[in-house]
């Protein structure tokens, strides 16, 4: 009986962490980012919905300029795609570069990078434990636990804008 109990109650658990954020649940209309605080931020308007923390490039000061900086990018971006064939769970593409990376990289003869992402932890680590989010290891991306990363998919429409600052 108690086994029966037990998994009736993890059945409704699982039902409920799995719905899609309805009308209920605010969406988020911009999405920001403080390196220097290593938390990301959904807004609805100038309501704070949520706070995440997070880990970032393994070279986190200052904007990326180049492809292997190791650099995540700071300025003004959209959220423009959900990637579902990621390396990690679930991802989130971040609209770098825009016109005015390129010139800047253009005008040091470099290439500017690409494949900005918020995600999940890699795939091969499926617990999502949050020892991702306690040091820089991406290569410019935004990384939260799979927990979070599950809520931000909820939460964020395509063609969210992202603001990204030191």
């Amino acid at each position: 009986m108690k086994r029966s109990i037990k998994i009736a109650l993890n059945l409704i658990l699982f039902m409920a962490l799995n719905l899609p954020a309805g009308a209920s649940t605010p969406q988020a209309d911009r999405v920001l980012v403080v390196k220097g605080e290593r938390r990301l931020y959904l807004y609805q308007g100038e309501e704070l919905l949520r706070s995440y923390k997070i880990a970032l490039g393994k070279n986190p000061v200052g904007h990326k300029e180049r492809r292997g900086d190791n650099r995540t990018p700071e300025g003004r971006y959209t959220l423009d795609r959900r990637v579902v064939d990621s390396k990690f769970y679930r991802a989130i593409h971040i609209s770098y570069p825009n016109e005015r990376d390129e010139r800047r990289a253009a005008a040091k003869g470099v290439h500017p990078g690409g494949s900005i992402m918020i995600h999940g932890v890699p795939n091969r680590y499926s617990d999502g434990k949050d020892f991702f989010v306690r040091h820089d290891w991406t290569e410019g991306c935004i990384a939260v636990t799979n927990e979070d990363m599950f809520e931000i998919w909820q939460l964020v429409a395509e063609n969210t804008p992202i603001e990204i600052r030191p």
